[in-house]
C-alpha cells in the first residue's frame, strides 16, 4: 500500500535556535544554513533554486522577510509542527479514499526561508510536500482544522501531478496552469475533507464574502493580467495583495474548476490539455455575468 513518512526537521531548529536567536539575522541564517546542509542537503538546495529561478537573492529574503520574525512565532510553528505531526498521515489516507489514487508520499517538515507553508515538489526520488511552519506561523495557519485544510490541498497537487504523469502529460507553467493548478487543489481541499475548506481565509474575516461579491472583477482582472503577461503574485503570492485581499486567486480557480465539474469529472480535469480556452471561456462567463 502507498504509505506517507514524515521528515521532521523542526526539532533541530528547536536544538539550535535557543542559542542564536539574539545573534544578529546573519549569525542566524549562517547556522540555519549548516544545520541544514549538514541533515537535509536536498531540501536547502530546493529552496535556494526556489528563489534564483524567480531571479531572487535567497539571503536577502531570509534577512528581510523571515529571520527577523522566527523568535516571535516559535510558539505558532511549535503548535503548526503538532498538528502536522498528528494530521498528515490520516488526510493523505482520508484523500487516498475520496480522489481514488495510489502514490507514496514523503511530507517535510521544517523551517524554512518562506517558500510556503506548503509546497509541492520532490524529496529523495519521491512525491513530497514541503511544509514550512515559518510561513505557516506568519498566516496564523496553526490550528488543525486550518492545516487538515491546507495539507488536503497540497495532496490535491500530488494526485493531480501524479495523474498526469501517469498518463503521460507535462505539467504547465505561466498564468492559465496557475490559476487551474491552485484552483484544482482547491477543489480537491473540499472534495477530501468533504466540506467548504478554504484553509487561506483563515482568521480573514470577510475574505470568502469579499471574493464571491467581486468575482465578476476578479475574472475581469485576472484575464487582463494573463493577457498583458504581468505577474499573477498578487493573486496567489502570500506577501501580496489585490484591494487590501490576499490569495483571491484561489478562490477564482476554484470557481473555475467547479463549473468544469458541471461536465467532467475531477479526474477528467486533472488530464486536461487545451487549458487555457476552457479556462479563459469560463472566466469570460464571470466576468460578464460579474460573478
Amino acid at each position: 500500500m502507498p504509505a506517507c513518512r514524515i521528515v521532521d526537521a523542526f526539532p533541530t531548529f528547536l536544538e539550535f535556535w535557543p542559542s542564536v536567536r539574539h545573534k544578529t539575522t546573519d549569525e542566524q541564517i549562517a547556522v540555519w544554513e549548516d544545520a541544514t546542509t549538514a541533515h537535509w542537503p536536498e531540501l536547502l538546495a530546493m529552496q535556494k533554486a526556489c528563489y534564483e529561478e524567480d531571479g531572487e537573492d535567497w539571503r536577502r529574503i531570509a534577512r528581510d522577510m523571515v529571520f527577523p520574525y522566527l523568535d516571535r512565532r516559535v510558539p505558532g510553528m511549535t503548535e503548526a509542527h503538532e498538528h502536522l505531526l498528528d494530521l498528515c498521515k490520516p488526510v493523505y489516507a482520508r484523500a487516498q479514499r475520496r480522489l481514488g489514487f495510489e502514490a507514496d508520499l514523503v511530507a517535510v517538515i521544517h523551517v524554512g526561508i518562506g517558500c510556503g507553508a506548503g509546497w509541492v515538489t520532490t524529496y529523495e526520488g519521491l512525491p513530497a510536500i514541503l511544509f514550512g511552519v515559518e510561513n505557516a506561523a506568519e498566516e496564523g495557519w496553526t490550528r488543525p482544522e486550518v492545516l487538515a485544510g491546507l495539507i488536503a490541498h497540497e495532496i490535491g497537487h500530488v494526485a493531480h501531478f501524479h495523474w498526469r504523469e501517469q498518463r503521460g502529460l507535462p505539467l504547465g507553467s505561466g498564468p492559465w496552469w496557475r490559476l487551474y493548478a491552485e484552483g484544482f487543489a482547491q477543489r480537491c481541499e473540499q472534495v477530501i475533507l468533504d466540506r467548504d475548506s478554504w484553509h487561506m481565509a483563515h482568521a480573514v474575516e470577510g475574505w470568502q464574502e469579499w471574493c464571491r461579491a467581486n468575482l465578476g472583477w476578479l475574472a475581469a482582472q485576472f484575464l487582463r493580467v494573463a493577457g498583458s503577461g504581468e505577474s499573477t503574485r498578487p493573486f496567489f503570492g502570500s506577501w501580496y495583495e489585490l484591494q487590501g485581499w490576499k490569495q483571491t486567486g484561489y478562490y477564482l480557480g476554484q470557481r473555475v474548476i467547479e463549473a468544469l465539474e458541471t461536465r467532467m469529472d475531477l479526474r477528467e480535469i486533472a488530464l486536461l490539455d487545451e487549458i487555457e480556452p476552457l479556462l479563459r471561456n469560463e472566466l469570460e462567463i464571470l466576468a460578464t455575468a460579474g460573478g
